[in-house]
């Protein structure tokens, strides 16, 4: 695949991103470029749009949405950080929310706890975004970091889920063969239940 085709394939998914169209095949396509952009610097993703305290930020905020548990990687090291800096970097608007976003989880963090969001210890981290998570909250100055948190946590649940700890996590095996198909009870008892024909 040649540069200009990655380049178009990664506009294409940034742009049903900011719409919230992302399909699986796109994402499928920003995690593969993440992957190569990896093995093309010694295994360390560079980030194409964020700056090192911001990635570090987006990161943090990945493992916080989506924790390590149970030996099982979290947001951050399922590739969360690299996947929503390749998107933003492939569209404006989304880059702007993000940028918008972060400037704010900072300024309040600074005005809550007279630190970066970054700096904040641990329970202080999730204090704020607890503030933010939940739309009954909202008032003029959460406004903002309310619709923040909410795109921050559909494109990292998104990134997770697409990726192959995300995948395995569900048990999802892909396409694969099957000696016989067996529809299970629970479906078809629903399906009876409801049905229109079902006898009086």
């Amino acid at each position: 695949m040649s540069d200009i085709q990655r380049r178009d394939i990664l506009r294409s998914a940034a742009i049903a991103a900011t719409l919230g169209q992302l399909t699986p095949a796109s994402a499928q396509h920003v995690h593969e470029q993440a992957s190569d952009a990896k093995k093309a610097n010694a295994g360390r993703y560079q980030p194409k749009l964020f700056n090192e305290q911001d990635y570090k930020t987006v990161a943090r905020l990945a493992d916080l949405i989506i924790p390590p548990e149970g030996g099982a990687p979290g947001g951050a090291a399922a590739g969360a950080p690299e996947f929503i800096d390749l998107l933003c970097s492939g569209a404006d608007r989304l880059a702007q929310t993000w940028f918008g976003g972060l400037a704010w989880l900072n300024s309040a963090s600074l005005k809550r706890y007279e630190t970066s969001f970054l700096e904040a210890k641990p329970e202080q981290q999730t204090a704020l975004l607890d503030l933010i998570a939940f739309r009954k909250n909202e008032t003029p100055e959460l406004a903002p970091g309310i619709r923040f948190f909410d795109w921050a946590r559909r494109m990292v649940v998104d990134a997770y889920f697409t990726s192959p700890a995300g995948t395995k996590a569900i048990g999802f095996q892909g396409n694969v063969g099957m000696q016989t198909f067996q529809v299970p009870v629970e479906a078809i008892t629903y399906a009876l239940e409801r049905s229109p024909f079902k006898k009086a």
